[in-house]
């Protein structure tokens, strides 16, 4: 089989309601760059990333006038041979954008890859579970109490047994009495996670983990910079609560770092940001050989197959960067566990007719 043709695209996607955490301000759309892969064999792949709000032109003209290339007549199921070709194909510029891009081409090429075996990727990946806990993952700082509360009976309407709220204000003490508000909102044992989004400073994140840590916590998710292994080593000993961490690390390198050095109990990869499901495969099984549990960050409509292929998954994260409007199938929650399709490859059909008026022209 031999790849023909590559075509890309870059759509604006509005949200229902403007979203906020501690770094990026008010979001009132993401950034969704989406990449289809032909084959001489007639099987196409679909792949997709996304960003924040800024960035995303930057991804699309490297799928655009780099990548695409480099995979023409290529052979899509040799994916680890594709993945170093594509990243050695632009060396001096690795990380960042390209990387974005190439988890894009790489979760195409699975695609084709599983509809190629007739197989649903979480099978074709080493199908361990056929579902998988789920949590709301709220985007929600700026939200007053009275709206996170009536988010959260959303979320208890929709089925989910696990919630993430949004923590990093500058006065980190409203953090506390926001999260101690929702904990009693949601009762003792509920599942309840944070995220700073590497909001705060070091010394701030040990001392409100210490205050978190009252409240029976899933975890502290992003509590300071991503590249601060030393200071994630403190925030797990001295404020004694499991750390979550990984959306931002672009490579299995970083991982094996932090993992090492005590800095985090739940991993999470992310496919559209760290090489794509080739990637994130790496991680996890890096992850199940220190005993540590891995989770998701976005992207459930496929990072479900990934949470049910492996040993050690654990929360999949439902995130509100959703594109439930424009699939053909919508995502499937059932009693709070996310359940992958059967449908070969990753199941994820876009309705690119539906996308057309977010479409971004450059």
């Amino acid at each position: 089989m031999k790849i023909t043709q590559i075509t890309s695209d870059f759509y604006h996607v509005p949200l229902d309601t403007p979203l906020s955490d501690s770094i990026h301000g008010e979001m009132p759309y993401f950034e969704m760059i989406t990449v289809r892969i032909l084959t001489d064999q007639g099987i196409e792949g679909m792949g997709y990333t996304y960003t924040v709000g800024h960035g995303g032109a930057a991804v699309y003209a490297l799928l655009q006038h780099e990548l695409a290339q480099v995979l023409v007549g290529q052979d899509p199921e040799r994916t680890e041979f594709l993945s170093k070709r594509m990243n050695q194909s632009c060396n001096w510029i690795q990380g960042g954008a390209l990387t974005l891009a190439i988890s894009a081409v790489d979760i195409a090429l699975w695609d084709i890859k599983g509809k190629a075996a007739n197989l649903p990727l979480y099978r074709l990946l080493g199908g361990h579970s056929q579902s998988i806990p789920c949590y709301a993952g709220g985007v929600d700082l700026e939200f007053t109490l009275e709206a996170l509360k009536a988010q959260a009976d959303t979320f208890l309407s929709q089925g989910f047994k696990a919630i993430k709220m949004k923590v990093g204000r500058k006065n980190w003490m409203e953090d506390v009495e926001r999260v101690a508000a929702m904990r009693e909102y949601l009762g003792r044992d509920f599942a309840l996670m944070i995220d700073a989004n590497t909001g705060y400073p070091i010394n701030v994140a040990v001392q409100a983990a210490r205050e978190f840590s009252r409240f029976n916590l899933v975890w502290f998710e992003e509590p300071t910079l991503h590249t601060d292994y030393e200071g994630h080593r403190r925030i797990q000993e001295e404020g004694g609560i499991p750390v979550a961490t990984g959306e931002n690390m672009k490579s299995l390198s970083e991982f094996r770092e932090m993992i090492t050095r005590g800095g985090m109990t739940f991993p999470q990869p992310d496919i559209t940001n760290m090489g794509g499901i080739t990637a994130w495969i790496k991680v996890a099984h890096l992850a199940e050989a220190y005993n540590l549990p891995v989770s998701t960050h976005g992207v459930h409509d496929i990072q479900v197959h990934l949470q049910c292929a492996v040993a050690n998954g654990s929360y999949l994260e439902m995130h509100l960067f959703a594109i439930d409007d424009y699939v053909e199938h919508p995502f499937q929650l059932e009693n709070g566990n996310a359940v992958p399709p059967e449908r070969p490859g990753h199941g994820v059909q876009l309705q690119f007719e539906k996308l057309e008026p977010h479409r971004v022209r450059l």
